[in-house]
């Protein structure tokens, strides 16, 4: 009984590859006789009108197009990021005379057809003017590549087998090669079709998250720093939905993946804490709104900047040397943050400085002010905020000053050069009055000299 199943089986195997193989040799025979019937058309007064027609739509379409492409450019450059309004402008500027043409060939197609012409040189020229617009479309917001090449030699070769009229025999023959999976038949068309529409889901899902992402960045109505996790988790489930319908279309139930979401789960319990921990941490920054882009802060590990952006694992921030430093959003939970601009950006900053005792404290005082008024970071917009010089400390060498200074806004995230420039011209003022800026002095006394002076005699007299 199963020796008899076998021979069936087989039976059964070859005349679908007979099958497949009568397929062939009649797109062969098709393609031929597409040739020879092209070679005796060629020079007809039929091909001459459709030359025509051809020309003529070419140059109507770019006529009618002219003013919308002006307008799309226009307003594709008028946008300040590129979201997904300037991704859509860019890319219909860009096919919107070929589209036209298009439009334009059809309508001489079914003109050509009402008169019993021959129009077969119009349905070429639109099936490759039709696969040119997808690939212009859909290459233009990917870089250039092996999947763009892909996405382009794909397009070419449906527009080559639909103007061969090989399309419709094709997909009958790959569709012929099939086998079967318990109740599943598997052909090579729909494994085919799968990959290219999941593949299709996925970039789909990863332009359409940037888009989002740049638009939410772009609106001005959005806080920054909310508009970059909306963003990111916009971004992140249109990638999951992505993912779900091209797994769908390839043929994985979906009913199965409980148990990777279980698994998911215990790794987030285990192995994944620290992420899961950085996620959280940067919501709690978001809505608690401690941290926002554009803030200057100083973290207890040191680093110093400005926050560019708040993602939901990091947080970027670029310090005055232009260095980009990525800081998990734990550390701004744990561990204690300075935000300089958190509620007003001005703060006040004490030069420390000394000058010797017996020093005019008046001409001091004069020298201090003469020097904060001569950097231009000091804020003069307030009384109660112009520059003092206080006497702090009588020291073992000098008389103690400080120079106490409110600032700009804009000293606040420049604090090394603030602080350089407050002592160059402090150093000046002294200098100009004479006022001098004395060092530690010490005098060292030898209550028995006499043993360091026995020991000095015996050297002279050895060199001697």
């Amino acid at each position: 009984m199963a020796l008899g199943q076998i021979q069936e089986d087989s039976n059964e195997l070859d005349v679908g590859v007979s099958g497949i193989e009568i397929d062939l040799n009649q797109m062969a025979a098709d393609a031929l006789a597409w040739f020879q019937g092209l070679g005796d058309q060629l020079w007809s007064f039929g091909t001459l009108w459709q030359i025509c027609a051809v020309v003529v739509s070419a140059l109507l379409g770019y006529l009618l197009s002219r003013p919308i492409a002006k307008r799309l450019k226009h307003s594709a450059k008028s946008r300040e990021q590129k979201d997904i309004l300037f991704r859509l402008y860019a890319s219909l500027a860009r096919v919107i005379w070929p589209a036209f043409t298009v439009a334009l060939l059809w309508t001489s197609m079914t003109v050509f057809a009402a008169y019993g012409l021959e129009n077969t040189g119009l349905r070429v020229v639109a099936s490759l003017l039709n696969a040119w617009i997808v690939v212009r479309v859909v290459t233009s917001n990917m870089k250039q590549g092996g999947v763009a090449n892909g996405i382009a030699f794909i397009a070419w070769t449906i527009a080559a087998l639909h103007i061969f009229q090989l399309l419709e025999p094709v997909t009958e023959s790959l569709d012929s090669a099939a086998i079967t999976v318990g109740n599943s038949r598997f052909s090579l068309l729909r494994i085919i079709t799968s990959f290219v529409v999941a593949g299709f889901a996925l970039w789909l899902g990863r332009v359409m998250g940037d888009a989002v992402q740049a638009q939410l960045r772009g609106n001005s109505k959005i806080n920054p720093s909310m508009a970059g996790i909306l963003g990111q988790v916009a971004k992140i489930t249109f990638m999951v939905i992505a993912v779900m319908i091209a797994l769908s279309v390839v043929g994985v139930n979906l009913t199965a993946l409980t148990v990777f979401s279980g698994a998911l789960g215990v790794g987030i319990g285990f192995g994944l804490q620290t992420i899961f921990s950085n996620f959280i941490s940067g919501i709690i920054i978001l809505f608690e709104r401690s941290i926002k882009v554009g803030d200057f802060i100083e973290l207890q590990s040191g680093v110093t900047g400005q926050v560019l952006e708040i993602s939901i694992r990091s947080t970027l921030v670029t310090t005055n040397d232009n260095v980009d430093i990525l800081v998990p959003n734990e550390e701004f939970i744990k561990a204690q943050v300075v935000n300089w601009t958190l509620k007003e950006t001005q703060r006040r900053l004490r030069i420390p400085f000394g000058v010797a005792y017996g020093s005019d404290k008046e001409l001091v005082r004069k020298a201090g002010l003469e020097a904060a008024g001569a950097v231009q970071w000091t804020d003069r917009g307030r009384d109660a905020r112009a520059p003092q010089v206080w006497l702090v400390e009588f020291g073992d060498s000098s008389l103690n000053f400080e120079l106490v200074v409110w600032l700009t806004d804009e000293a606040v995230s420049r604090p090394a050069k603030v602080q350089a420039d407050y002592n160059w011209a402090l150093h000046s003022a002294l200098e100009k009055y004479d006022l001098e800026i004395p060092f530690p002095q010490r005098d060292v006394n030898f209550r028995n000299s006499e043993p360091v002076r026995v020991q000095l005699l015996s050297e002279k007299e050895t060199q001697g």
